[in-house]
């Protein structure tokens, strides 16, 4: 299928759309990917559970981050690696967390060495994303830290299960992939649990 688009083309666009979402509908979105969530079989047999700090009209994660730590689940927050180039660390974060803006402008935990978890040792990597189809392929912002991440996993289907994380208005029919996509086997809308497994 011919695609009109540019991958960029297609991140500006849904960025904007994902944007444009009113106070109301983020916090409704919100309630609702909390609800989503915790019917998944993964979320009440896990553990440890990465997620992320929702930035730029993200569906925000904040009520399903107090939820875990209601219900004694621990939460880690990718952070980036100051010396591996393109390379994640999952940090430890709790009420307490002292958070600071990394290169990007977007708030991660300060790193400490003893909250840092190795990633195949998380139950579940919940992933940002830009865009997805109705492949479960997922357009990033281009910087492939989760494509580098959740490669291991994509080959060997062992260790921290990725579930993406998106607004319904981020689904595209068909998207440009590249050979190092990673796509997803489960991707939580507000109003669908979409699975490829």
């Amino acid at each position: 299928m011919k695609h009109y688009f540019s991958r960029q083309e297609f991140r500006k666009q849904i960025r904007e759309k994902r944007r444009s979402l009113s106070d109301a509908e983020q916090t409704r979105a919100s309630n609702q990917l909390l609800e989503q969530c915790l019917q998944l079989k993964e979320v009440s047999q896990s553990k440890h559970l990465a997620l992320y700090l929702s930035n730029d009209g993200e569906l925000n994660t904040r009520p399903f981050i107090e939820w875990c730590w209601k219900n004694k689940k621990q939460v880690f927050i990718p952070v980036i690696h100051p010396f591996s180039k393109g390379q994640l660390l999952f940090l430890h974060y709790h009420p307490d967390s002292q958070l600071i803006p990394n290169r990007y402008g977007i708030k991660e935990p300060k790193l400490r060495k003893n909250d840092i978890i190795p990633a195949h040792e998380l139950d579940i990597i919940f992933t940002p994303l830009v865009a997805f189809d109705r492949r479960g392929h997922r357009l990033g912002m281009g910087g492939g830290y989760y494509d580098r991440t959740l490669e291991p996993w994509f080959r060997t289907y062992k260790g921290a299960k990725p579930i993406g994380i998106a607004h319904e208005c981020q689904f595209i029919e068909e998207l440009p992939i590249e050979s190092w996509d990673i796509p997803l086997p489960k991707i939580i809308t507000p109003n669908k649990i979409w699975c490829w497994e």
